[in-house]
Parts: C-alpha cells; structure tokens; sequence
C-alpha cells in the first residue's frame, strides 16, 4: 500500500533579527515553554536554524558558545574568543585567507548541512534611531511592501503603538506582512484599533486616542509592553503628534 507523502511545512517568511532577538536562540531550556529552544546562529548576517547540529552548537556542544550569536569572524578566524563574536562588521575586513574560510563555512551550512536560512541579522547602527521623529508619511510607506533596504531580509513593517514606532518585520511577518491576520494594522498608527482590539475601518483609519476608556488604554500599554519586551521589536522612532 503507497503511502501518502507528508505534507511539507511550509517555510516562514524570511525575517529581520537584533542581536538581542537572535541571543534568545541558544538552544537552552525555556521553562515557561517548558520545552528546549531552537538554535540559531549568523554568518556574516545571514541567520541559520542550526538545531539539527545541536550536539555542536546546542549546550555542552564543543561549538555552544556560537548559538545565538553572530560568529562569521570567529569562525573566519577559528577563535572562540569572544571579542570575535557579533562582530558584523568585521567580517568586512578579513584578510583573504579568513574570508575564504567564511565562504567555507558558508557554503557548509547552506549546501552540504542545509541548514534553514532564517533571514538577517540586523547591527544596531543599521537600525533607525528609537529617538527620532517619524511622520504619518513615513510610516505609512513602510507598510512591508517597499524595497528591502541593503543587508536586510524582509522590508520594514512599522506599527504606531502609543508614542512609540515599531519596525515589527523583526518577527512579525506572520502576523503584519501580506495576507496576514493583522495586515491591516501595517504603516499606520494603530494605537486606537489596538486598544479597542478592533479591526473596524473606523478605528485602523482613525488616529485619536483622546477618548479611550481607561480600560482600553490598558490595553495599549499592554500592546506595546508586548512589543518592546516579550516580542523584542525595535523602536525606530516616536510618533509626530
């Protein structure tokens, strides 16, 4: 009797990580998932699924102090020294025997391992300033179907939450990117649909939050609290009132 092939997961989209994102991904026990997280790691930016090479790279793995973390120089370098790690930028400036050993493991992880690609890692400084002002111009045009800006994986989705803005195409595509559940919440501030957790027109379309009950601005706080903490999105900006 032929059995029926198993359906494939489908991939998720390719998504932007910080570095705090991706340090979360060391393959350690989560105990309020009660359960083992997966292993990532970043070559040059590009992020990887190592979990199949947990014995490496997972706890008590000769390779452990890699997870999470970007290690395109260390590994260029063959060091485990931790100056070398997250070091995005130095990668730019490896002499031509490391970079040939970066390509090397490079091309190890995507061909001959088949590790996942994930999506980029993002340095800091690539990042838009949590401090600056951002219009409702802005923000609308950064709705997750502009360009890709260079080095990153996905292009921007920003969410006005409160006074805050939020590049959330740091792990949420799933839920913001296109044909998604919350799509409609994308290059807008959606502080007044979060808080009446609404998807009417009325209120996506509408920016005051001047008449939210008490109950509903709890709500938001929690929306953005959600965001910043447990989500870990980064702050590209503060709404212009």
């Amino acid at each position: 009797e032929k059995k029926e092939p198993e359906e494939e997961e489908e991939p998720e989209p390719p998504r932007n990580f910080t570095l705090e994102q991706l340090k979360y991904f060391d393959g350690k026990y989560d105990e309020k998932k009660e359960e083992d997280k997966p292993v990532y790691l970043s070559l040059n930016g590009t992020v990887f699924d190592v979990s199949a090479g947990r014995d490496f790279y997972g706890p008590d793995g000769p390779y452990e102090c890699f997870a999470g973390r970007e290690c395109g120089v260390a590994l260029a370098k063959m060091s485990f020294d931790e100056a070398h790690l997250d070091d995005i930028a130095g990668c730019k400036t490896l002499n031509f025997g490391e970079k040939n050993e970066l390509d090397g493991w490079i091309e190890k992880f995507t061909y001959f391992r088949c590790y996942p690609v994930l999506g980029k890692l993002i340095p800091a400084d690539k990042i838009p300033s949590s401090d600056r002002i951002v219009s409702k111009e802005e923000i609308a045009k950064n709705d997750g179907l502009g360009e890709i800006p260079e080095g990153y994986a996905t292009p921007p989705i920003y969410i006005g939450a409160g006074s805050k803005v939020f590049d959330v195409s740091f792990g949420g595509v799933t839920f913001y990117g296109k044909d998604c559940s919350y799509n409609r919440f994308a290059g807008k501030n959606a502080s007044r649909a979060l808080a009446k957790m609404s998807f009417d027109p009325a209120d996506t379309e509408n920016t005051d939050t001047s008449d939210l009950t008490d109950k509903e601005k709890k709500v938001l706080d929690d929306w953005v609290k959600t965001f910043e903490e447990r989500k870990g999105y980064p702050i590209v900006g503060v709404q212009e009132k």
